[in-house]
């Protein structure tokens, strides 16, 4: 492939996600009451664990495929953390401030879009599972972290996890959906990732710079720590096909919208984890196509 090829490649590849995430800026900068919280919690409670359940329950796959890719996700959730941990004390910041955003990366909004439009609609199942690993630990950790008390009840009634055991307990049991109910799931499913973008570029509007020293530190560490986790993570453990490309790709994420919104719940410094956030996505303009020319 040549550099042209490639260069076309990598545009292919992040123009569709930008461009919807651009365009949800766009339209809020126009239109200043654009709330998109009903939206959100619809994609949260509805059509995000439909795109789960539809493709964890799928039988043209085996699990089993995608368990070292998994336990690969996990790593960089957790690495992340123990890495970034003592920067956070070094240079002063309450960690409970900068170390969730560096552990629990965009892999929903832009990680899901991006492994697909990279690897093709084969690749879904295992954005899917990396996806599903990091918000299971985002509840069953994320929160914990910071709140430091753990409800067993709000993780066992969360959609997304309950999508998830019921995806995979369907697949496992090799139960055939019929196809009547299948398709308004899938077709719910659909919603999700144009949704996550649309949504991503609305919260774009609200990005703030006074607290722009503690956002460019994440936007830099955030894909640095995930990087060195999942570079030697994919040297050491065998993983099928393009999983090892997809790992380092879900390694350079930048922080999830997600850590804003725990953040502003439990008064966790809400403005600068928006900072984090928001500046880390922006800079992921820059950060993915560096790593889309390294893997590809």
């Amino acid at each position: 492939m040549s550099q042209a090829d490639l260069i076309y490649r990598i545009f292919a590849i992040i123009f569709p996600v930008f461009s919807i995430v651009a365009l949800g800026y766009l339209y809020a900068r126009e239109r200043h009451d654009t709330d998109m919280s009903s939206g959100n919690r619809l994609n949260m409670d509805i059509f995000t664990p439909a795109l789960i359940f539809d493709i964890l329950s799928a039988s043209d796959y085996a699990l089993a495929d995608y368990v070292n890719l998994t336990l690969g996700g996990v790593a960089v959730v957790l690495g992340s953390g123990l890495v970034a941990w003592p920067i956070a004390r070094v240079l002063g910041y309450q960690w409970k401030t900068l170390v969730p955003p560096m552990m629990f990366n965009n892999c929903g909004n832009m990680g899901v879009p991006l492994i697909v439009l990279t690897f093709g609609e084969a690749a879904l199942p295992a954005a899917i599972m990396l996806f599903a690993s990091s918000n299971l630990l985002h509840f069953l950790l994320g929160q914990q972290l910071i709140t430091q008390h753990w409800s067993p009840r709000a993780v066992a009634t969360n959609p997304m996890i309950v999508a998830t055991v019921l995806g995979i307990g369907v697949s496992l049991a090799g139960v055939a959906i019929p196809e009547t109910l299948r398709l308004p799931i899938h077709l719910l499913g659909q919603i999700a990732i144009p949704l996550m973008l649309f949504s991503l570029g609305v919260r774009m509007l609200t990005i703030d710079f006074a607290d722009w020293q503690i956002g460019l530190l994440g936007a830099l560490l955030c894909p640095l720590t995930g990087l060195a986790i999942a570079l030697p993570y994919a040297w050491l453990v065998p993983l099928d096909g393009d999983q090892a490309s997809v790992l380092l790709l879900f390694g350079a994420l930048p922080p999830a919208v997600l850590n804003f919104m725990v953040a502003e719940r439990y008064r966790q410094e809400p403005q600068r984890v928006a900072s984090i956030v928001l500046i880390g996505n922006f800079a992921s303009i820059l950060v993915v196509p560096v790593v889309l020319w390294f893997i590809l």
